[in-house]
């Protein structure tokens, strides 16, 4: 579940509709955040470092991951305990916007655009989660984060290939320099541990695929409830569905856990999910979105660290060069003004 509310922007929406466009941040968990005010200058630097913590706490998820699975706990099992500790933070908050809108005396949504943005939520946060914990058995947490990195380049291209949006020659180099480094890593992985980090490849692929996907589905649901109430709807329907999954795969006594991995799936829940989500939402009211995406820049380079330090995984020269073109390209694309 993602980005959660965490797994993966969302587009920014104006109060009376209609979208604007921005540069998408560095996740892949669910965006929480309403639209940025234009504040006072002296806002900045706290949104500036609110949009560094949450960009940091989120890539923590798959050091967190990593973690968990030293305990033999199965994908299915994990996301099922992220929705269990999660959710109830989400939940709240969907009914303290739902009191709000009646007290407002605004319309509350019907049940049909409730249930588009629960399916939604199954497709762009459930789906796009299970694929990348299951990628994340078989490929290191700094080449998935890395992969995850690109999924705006997938957006700018289904906008140009499904919705009629201009494509820019810059775009495309962009996504060129960045699957160069990829593929660097990727061909050192593949002599180093085999055939099977091809499956993780394309697994988190597919959930970078995914979440691009989800940015087009979420957009008109979001314009039509707003996005903190779409949110919270959203990862109601993927905490659902994660529950299926779990019900339907594994014994429901799996979820009785304590010790190290009960901590790792509460931290995975709140540290790494609910509290970085509240962390861009402060920082979208402050600062704009280039700004918040330049802080997600942080993500990459801090799992990278953090999966070295803690998880001993190896840094090679190879990897080194290879994180920096991911980094470059998806900079240059991101932060390069596109008006």
């Amino acid at each position: 579940m993602a980005r959660a509310c965490s797994l993966f922007m969302t587009p920014r929406i104006r109060e009376h509709g209609r979208s604007e466009r921005a540069s998408p941040r560095m996740t892949i968990e669910p965006d929480v955040a309403a639209p940025p005010a234009s504040g006072a200058k002296k806002d900045l630097p706290l949104g500036y470092a609110f949009a560094a913590v949450g960009a940091l706490l989120f890539s923590t998820k798959g050091i967190i991951v990593k973690l968990a699975y030293g305990y033999d706990v199965s994908p299915e099992t994990l996301i099922a305990l992220r929705a269990v500790f999660s959710l109830p933070f989400y939940l709240a908050i969907g009914a303290f916007a739902l009191i709000h809108l009646r007290l407002a005396g605004a319309a509350l949504p019907s049940a049909r655009l409730i249930g588009q943005a629960m399916l939604v939520g199954v497709f762009g946060v459930w789906f796009a989660s299970y694929t990348d914990f299951i990628g994340l058995t078989l490929i290191s947490a700094q080449f998935e984060r890395l992969i995850l990195f690109t999924y705006p380049l997938f957006v700018v291209l289904f906008g140009a290939m499904f919705f009629g949006q201009r494509i820019r020659a810059r775009a495309l180099a962009a996504l060129a320099v960045s699957y160069v480094g990829l593929a660097m890593i990727f061909t050192e992985h593949l002599v180093l541990e085999g055939e099977a980090i091809v499956i993780g490849v394309a697994l988190v692929i597919c959930s970078a695929i995914t979440f691009a996907l989800y940015q087009f589905m979420a957009k008109d649901v979001i314009a039509k409830m707003g996005p903190r109430l779409f949110t919270c709807i959203a990862m109601t329907g993927a905490g659902l569905a994660a529950f299926a999954s779990f019900l339907t795969t594994r014994d429901a006594g799996e979820l009785l856990v304590s010790g190290p991995l009960l901590g790792y799936s509460i931290l995975l829940a709140v540290a790494a999910t609910v509290l970085p989500s509240f962390f861009m939402n402060a920082a979208l009211h402050r600062i704009s979105a280039q700004g918040n995406a330049a802080m997600g820049i942080l993500g990459p380079v801090s799992t990278l660290m953090l999966a070295i330090a803690i998880l001993g995984e190896p840094l090679t020269l190879i990897g080194v060069i290879g994180s920096a073109l991911v980094l470059a390209g998806v900079g240059w694309f991101t932060l390069a003004d596109r008006a």
